[in-house]
């Protein structure tokens, strides 16, 4: 059995911008972009035909959307404005690095989180009380290009643990995203349902997980 933790809303709060999009036109004007005056819409728009399942990259959307506007971003100032407006303060939520550190003594330990975003989840991760080295695998989906529910997603997080994927047992606040890791025949517990104290010492007793794993 491997345990595999999702990041945000799970292991950590992470405050994120109110406004996205004002967030990053600040940082792109910050680079020295000319940010279009639509560029609310812009940002709300759809301009990577991606697969179903797979991550678009913030950096490359915001890219697309300047240049559907006529704007060309310098050098690497798209992926810097991302990166700068969202950089997080983070929480970890209680009892969260006692269930990682439990997990870490029962088998091998991962983290997947659905992240758009480049460097937000090493950020978060450092900024929280979580010890980071429990991980055998930290997995976003902007660097593995796969967003859960999408079963590739748990595949390639099983694939760094070197675990079959039905020996997962994936620990997340969304039924549906985190859920997903069922259709690979992985157990699924809801964080939102879940106290991580208890949750830690039934794994340190060696205890069955049965009850607290949920129907997704």
């Amino acid at each position: 059995m491997a345990i595999s933790f999702d990041l945000f809303g799970t292991l950590v709060d992470a405050a994120r911008p109110a406004d996205p999009a004002a967030a990053v036109a600040a940082e792109l004007r910050e680079r020295g972009v000319a940010v279009p005056d639509d560029w609310a819409d812009a940002y709300a728009e759809v301009h990577i035909d991606a697969p179903e399942g797979a991550e678009v990259p913030l950096p490359a959307h915001v890219s697309a959307a300047l240049r559907s506007r006529g704007v060309d971003a310098p050098a690497n100032a798209a992926r810097r404005a991302v990166v700068a407006a969202f950089d997080p303060e983070v929480r970890t939520r209680p009892g969260a690095a006692a269930a990682v550190a439990a997990a870490a003594e029962r088998g091998p330990v991962g983290l997947f989180s659905n992240c758009s975003v480049p460097e937000l989840v090493a950020r978060t991760l450092i900024r929280s009380d979580v010890d980071r080295d429990a991980f055998g695998a930290t997995v976003s989906s902007v660097a593995c290009g796969w967003r859960k529910p999408d079963p590739q997603a748990f595949e390639t997080l099983a694939g760094r643990l070197d675990v079959a994927p039905e020996t997962l047992v994936h620990v997340g606040d969304n039924r549906y995203a985190d859920g997903g890791v069922s259709g690979v025949g992985g157990r699924f517990v809801d964080a939102t349902e879940t106290d991580f104290e208890a949750f830690a010492d039934a794994l340190r007793r060696g205890a069955s997980l049965s009850e607290f794993v949920s129907e997704a």
